[in-house]
């Protein structure tokens, strides 16, 4: 019982503290006259993947390695078969021609990048430093392109009508409550993996790799339900480059990251869903309701296989 309230409290409260820095980094970047597809890549992506970044490097600084990774893999195909299957389903999401010839194609790239990295069973912390400098490249690129464009954003987006004092104080409460958050989560984490028997590489894969991915549930499906189907795309694939960019290479740049556990068929599936999204996305420039429903599908069916193999 109290393992069950530990994972609740923590879901609750990684959910509360990316709802409230999502939405005061939104208003802010906003304000700076960032584009509503930027926003999604950088901002909110960044922001909804926090809870990914604490609970992995506190797994990392508790030497559970194997929630950390499995966390980081398990979050990026259900970013995509999960996120915006389910997003989808709800409603058809149109997709930018921008996504489909830059971000898909390094969402793909970052992917190999770890896949490769991880061939030796680890991540050095020279591997963290050089995925996270890939992060700063890809954000400062971002931002000044889209400030080049210089793209106007749609005037009923919610966070313009806050001000800059009340969106700064939304990020502090959502880094305060996101760190007790981190922390109550991964203790029922690994409470449940040391009681059920079950690899900590699993529960990373399913239990913290879901719970990690609710911000980015409700971000994509609220977004899709408002027609603002950039940003719910922008979030999903943002938020899987900030996850090996970012979380893995942070984490592995101040505790190297040992991969126990990580099977060859896991790494399979986050380079599939990457992989069958670029297709997905170019026909019609949209994800229609049968192709949400065949992401949910094989997302389920990949959570079957990792119960039977627990």
């Amino acid at each position: 019982m109290l393992t069950a309230v530990y994972l609740l409290a923590g879901i609750l409260l990684l959910y509360a503290g990316a709802e409230a820095l999502v939405r005061g980094g939104a208003s802010l970047a906003l304000r700076m006259g960032i584009s509503p597809l930027v926003v999604g890549l950088t901002v909110i992506s960044f922001g909804t993947s926090a809870p990914e970044l604490l609970v992995s490097f506190k797994a990392a600084m508790d030497h559970n390695s194997p929630i950390a990774l499995g966390n980081v893999i398990g979050s990026n195909i259900a970013n995509i078969a999960l996120v915006l299957g389910l997003a989808a389903l709800i409603r058809p999401i149109r997709v930018e021609q921008q996504v489909i010839r830059r971000e898909i194609p390094i969402m793909l790239i970052a992917s190999i990048i770890l896949c490769g990295m991880l061939w030796n069973g680890r991540l050095s912390r020279i591997e963290g430093a050089l995925l996270f400098a890939a992060l700063i490249a890809y954000t400062v690129f971002s931002i000044r392109l889209s400030r080049k464009e210089r793209r106007t954003p749609p005037n009923d987006v919610p966070a313009q009508r806050r001000s800059a004092p009340l969106s700064a104080g939304m990020v502090i409460l959502g880094l305060a409550l996101l760190v007790p958050g981190a922390h109550v989560f991964v203790l029922g984490a690994v409470t449940v993996a040391e009681r059920l028997g079950v690899s900590a590489f699993v529960i990373g894969l399913t239990v913290v790799a879901i719970g990690t991915s609710l911000p980015e549930i409700a971000t994509s499906v609220v977004a899709a339900i408002k027609g603002e189907g950039d940003m719910a795309v922008g979030n999903a694939v943002g938020s899987n480059i900030f996850n090996i960019f970012c979380i893995l290479g942070l984490t592995a740049l101040v505790f190297e990251v040992e991969g126990n556990g990580v099977a060859w068929i896991d790494l399979g599936a986050m380079l599939t869903v990457a992989l069958v999204s670029l297709p997905i996305m170019r026909t019609g420039f949209r994800i229609n309701r049968w192709e949400g429903a065949g992401l949910l599908t094989a997302y389920t069916a990949y959570l079957a296989y990792l119960l039977q193999r627990a």
